[in-house]
């Protein structure tokens, strides 16, 4: 663990020099230019908005090194990371995630502290996995956009987060069924039920909870037991009661026909 974290922490520095030394060059305004910070901030902030995230990244970097009392710094921190992530490689996310988690300890009283915690969140989210492959970016997202909700309620981007929250959770509740369908498909009907009823367990607002709900169901009708098919049936009900367009509908209403059709006839 040790060693994994030496060499991360390896890569974030080895980046951060390359890219400084790409800037070193370029972008320079004289020393005794008045309001030198603000030029600098102007121009980081046309490249910004023009998508030129590398110029946008030398004009910021240059107020965070060079200028540390400009009211202009905080932001400046911030558009640095905001170009990393435009830049959408895997090395720039991994320097945005640095340069958002450096701002909220620098500054964890500001005003902005929300979107840095916010960007932080999304630098890890623009780095998740299909749900077959690792999930450690997507758990740290879930991870970062919880303390945003919990620490910043009122903030004026809670929908963002709370959309963008949702499509992480997704992320991860897909990777725990796909495992659990898996050993549907091999009839291994304990490891189903198990994996199932964790994905529910963990996450009762995942979108896809229909195809939870309904394998779920049919995993302990498998079982041919009586508890089973009585604990069965309550999950297609609420598939039922909770999509109004599945393309389980149609066999969730005939399993609830039979179950409760068997139900009254033992009666």
């Amino acid at each position: 663990m040790t060693s994994r974290v030496t060499r991360s922490a390896g890569l974030v520095l080895l980046l951060a020099l390359a890219t400084a030394a790409c800037g070193s060059s370029r972008n320079q305004v004289p020393p005794t230019s008045a309001e030198a910070d603000k030029f600098l901030f102007d121009k980081g902030t046309q490249a910004l908005q023009d998508k030129k995230w590398m110029a946008a990244r030398e004009y910021f970097r240059q107020i965070v090194d060079n200028y540390p009392q400009s009211t202009y710094r905080p932001d400046a921190k911030l558009a640095v990371g905001d170009a990393f992530i435009g830049e959408h490689t895997t090395e720039a996310l991994v320097l945005a995630v640095n340069e958002f988690r450096e701002f909220l300890t620098f500054y964890p009283t500001s005003p902005r502290a929300d979107y840095a915690q916010f960007r932080l969140a999304t630098a890890l989210a623009e780095q998740m996995l299909a749900p077959e492959r690792d999930q450690t970016n997507t758990k740290e997202a879930v991870k970062e956009l919880q303390v945003f909700i919990d620490r910043y309620p009122n903030s004026t981007i809670m929908p963002e987060a709370r959309t963008l929250y949702r499509r992480a959770k997704d992320r991860l509740s897909e990777a725990g069924y796909r495992v659990g369908f898996f050993y549907y498909r091999n009839r291994y009907w304990a490891g189903a039920i198990d994996r199932f009823k964790e994905v529910l367990r963990t996450d009762p607002g995942y979108t896809d909870r229909d195809a939870v709900y309904y394998h779920l169901a049919e995993s302990l009708l498998r079982l041919n037991t009586e508890a089973a098919k009585a604990e069965a049936l309550p999950y297609y009900e609420r598939l039922l009661k909770e999509f109004e367009q599945s393309s389980y509908l149609q066999s969730a209403r005939r399993r609830v026909e039979e179950l409760k059709g068997a139900t009254g006839a033992q009666r």
